[in-house]
């Protein structure tokens, strides 16, 4: 089972969806037609992808009009655009249209399907992902690096290192993204050994390949050796360390939850830091607790920038990226049931009074194994008391609680959210996992943590 986490922007609080496994979302295509044939076609298939209560009827609609239009396209050997992709685009329809088009002897254009693969990472249907990738003959770098982030996104690191292995060229970007990819899945030891074998293939590290390792350091806890790392740039490789391997270091320094020596490497700049670099650390300041030194920082981000401080930022939340909200939006709004809205402290659920009796017996429990709630991330200025309370209610434990009920002993769960993961939901999570015997799967805006029996993948360095 899979939670999608999600927040509104405009609104003061995070929301959640509840949903079932998700198989497509938006896509955005400019292409056109270009001729009569490629237009009546492509009316057919929109029909197959917009009308979801008559996905049947419009299949069959489908295959009467490319039968009846088959000799006209072979005539004019001209390919298909699938120009259905616009504004509903959904991943299993689509791919059922690949089929379809297959079988009538129509060639779908190849920027589709690299398109289309994208948007089965987005989406991480894997599934459809494997069938994509069977039209895909990879031509050049960015089809194969295509391929790459679709499995990565889906969760497949296997799948990812076999295109990476039949690659035979690799440029510095592509170790890149499967060094990231590698630490977004919990594999950030192996992420590290690439970049081993990266160096042993004879190749020599660039800008690009340092902000990759610092990542991986992150996701590993590892800052000593980050720190090597920045230190061997300009001695080993004659690089010099630019604004964005500044906000890189700072960023791995402070996830880690290292904070008073983020702020010393801040201070002991060679250059003059810049807002982004301010940012960084105020944001994570936020993330850790350390509300005091994370508004001193937000204060110095204003001066230097003050449109980087919005209203979300001004009230001490970290801000999710535009391009994150829309992939979650997409994401929730192609599900294929009806999905469950949880808000913070929301009691509107026909099942609410149980969801709420499941939280608060896992509350006790917790305790009892020395659980101590973090009310140091509560902003609201009341009583202890009522900063756990408001903590307990918090969406993403609403919708695990739901999930717990509803879902068959010891299967895993997953949590989507395009927000960072804070320190009381981590640690209440952790101990979820050991308390239930369920593998908890949690992606949040950077990286996945996977906890269980007890242990989170990211080593509580986030």
């Amino acid at each position: 089972m899979r939670i999608l986490c999600s927040r509104t922007l405009k609104s003061s609080k995070p929301y959640f969806w509840l949903g079932t496994q998700s198989s497509s979302r938006c896509f955005n295509s400019r292409a056109q037609s270009h001729n009569l044939i490629t237009k009546m076609i492509t009316s057919s298939l929109r029909d197959v992808l917009t009308q979801h209560t008559q996905l049947n009827q419009s299949l069959v609609q489908c295959r009467r009009e490319l039968s009846s239009h088959a000799h006209m396209a072979n005539d004019n050997n001209q390919p298909v655009t699938i120009e259905t992709f616009d504004a509903e685009g959904n991943v299993k329809e689509a791919v059922q249209v690949l089929d379809i088009l297959e079988d009538k002897g129509y060639v779908v254009d190849f920027p589709r399907l690299l398109g289309l693969a994208k948007l089965c990472g987005d989406a991480e249907a894997l599934e459809e992902a494997r069938v994509v990738h069977d039209y895909i003959t990879p031509l050049d770098v960015r089809s194969y690096h295509t391929l790459i982030e679709m499995y990565l996104c889906c969760g497949s690191t296997d799948d990812a290192l076999n295109v990476f292995d039949e690659m035979p060229e690799k440029k510095s970007e592509t170790w890149c993204i499967v060094m990231r990819g590698l630490a977004k899945n919990g594999e950030g030891e192996l992420a590290m050994d690439m970049f081993t074998r990266f160096k042993k293939e004879g190749n020599k590290p660039d800008t690009d390949i340092f902000k990759a390792v610092f990542f991986v350091c992150a996701s590993l806890g590892d800052i000593n050796e980050g720190l090597l790392h920045f230190e061997a740039m300009y001695r080993d490789y004659g690089i010099f360390p630019s604004m964005e391997h500044y906000v890189s270091v700072t960023e791995m320094l402070a996830a880690c939850g290292h904070l008073d020596e983020a702020l010393e490497f801040v201070e002991r700049m060679t250059v003059e830091p810049s807002a982004e670099v301010l940012e960084t650390l105020m944001n994570l300041c936020w993330v850790h607790g350390d509300l005091e030194l994370g508004d001193r920082l937000a204060e110095l981000v204003k001066k230097l920038d003050a449109t980087r401080m919005n209203k979300e930022s001004n009230a001490g939340l970290v801000v999710a990226k535009e391009k994150v909200v829309k992939k979650k939006q997409h994401r929730q709004m192609m599900r294929d049931m009806p999905c469950i809205r949880f808000t913070a402290g929301d009691t509107s659920h026909p099942e609410s009074d149980k969801i709420v009796a499941a939280l608060r017996s896992l509350k006790m429990q917790m305790l009892d194994m020395g659980f101590v709630p973090a009310t140091q991330v509560c902003y609201d200025t009341v009583e202890e008391e009522e900063k756990e309370e408001q903590l307990l209610l918090r969406s993403n434990k609403l919708a695990f609680a739901h999930a717990i009920l509803i879902s068959t002993a010891r299967s895993s769960l997953t949590v989507m959210q395009n927000l960072r993961t804070c320190v009381d939901g981590h640690n209440a999570f952790k101990m979820i996992s050991l308390i239930t015997g369920r593998k908890l799967i949690q992606r949040d805006e950077k990286r996945f943590h996977i906890y269980k029996n007890g242990v989170c993948s990211c080593k509580d360095y986030w």
